[in-house]
């Protein structure tokens, strides 16, 4: 075994020991949602297909059962939980077992690479953030699909997680913070947008720029 897939194992097993296993216990749980919700789905597609690049090869980071990469388009997948990743393989996902601070790839793999409600579930954005930057070709961009923690919603989440088992262990991150963190890391050419500018489950048209909206979304570029 590669030195790289040795990291990437011992670091999954300890996402595993960090009480992170919900998402193998009910990954049909965790997918039931979005049948649940697909109005703030379609919502949330909408906004990132604003800035996903339409062409080249990408790859999703914690692409749990594979509902964004298949209505997106992304073909291949990263996911800790083997749950979740045998649920988004039976969707057509090519999915490798892993986490975002070690990365089981070669340098300059990818065109452009997808995260969406990833980051908050993250031990480390500095080391996943350089491991993005590294697997991504030259002008290729990093996508990030984020709960705002200082959005309506993400005060919410944050107030309510002690009593949601899916949030259980998340730590919310703002879009400052984030890029801030992406800067550090070496990307530049921020582009955002954002929606969920309700509470309520209404169809929503996303609009440049962050601040008003729960769910943000940042383009970054290498």
């Amino acid at each position: 075994m590669q030195k790289s897939h040795l990291i990437a194992a011992e670091t999954l097993d300890v996402w595993i020991k960090a009480g992170k296993n919900i998402f193998e216990e009910d990954a049909m749980g965790y997918d039931s949602w979005f049948d649940k919700h697909p109005i703030l789905f379609e919502n949330e597609l909408q906004a990132i297909r604003m800035l996903l690049p339409n062409e080249g090869k990408g790859l999703e980071i914690g692409v749990g059962t594979g509902r964004f990469a298949l209505a997106l388009g992304v073909k291949e997948g990263l996911e800790p939980a083997k749950a979740m990743a045998k649920i988004a393989a039976q969707r057509g996902i090519q999915v490798k077992e892993g986490v975002a601070e070690a990365l089981p790839y070669e340098d300059q793999s990818f065109d452009f690479l997808l995260m969406v409600t990833t980051l908050c579930f993250l031990d480390d954005l500095s080391k996943a953030f350089a491991e993005a930057y590294r697997v991504l070709k030259k002008n290729g961009q990093l996508v990030i699909g984020l709960i705002d923690k200082n959005s309506p919603l993400g005060r919410r989440y944050a107030q309510e997680k002690a009593n949601n088992h899916w949030y259980k262990n998340a730590h919310f991150h703002s879009t400052e913070e984030s890029s801030e963190l992406l800067s550090t890391a070496g990307f530049s050419g921020f582009k955002y947008c954002q929606t969920l500018f309700s509470t309520e489950e209404i169809p929503e048209k996303p609009i440049s720029g962050f601040g008003k909206g729960s769910f943000v979304v940042i383009q970054a570029k290498k």
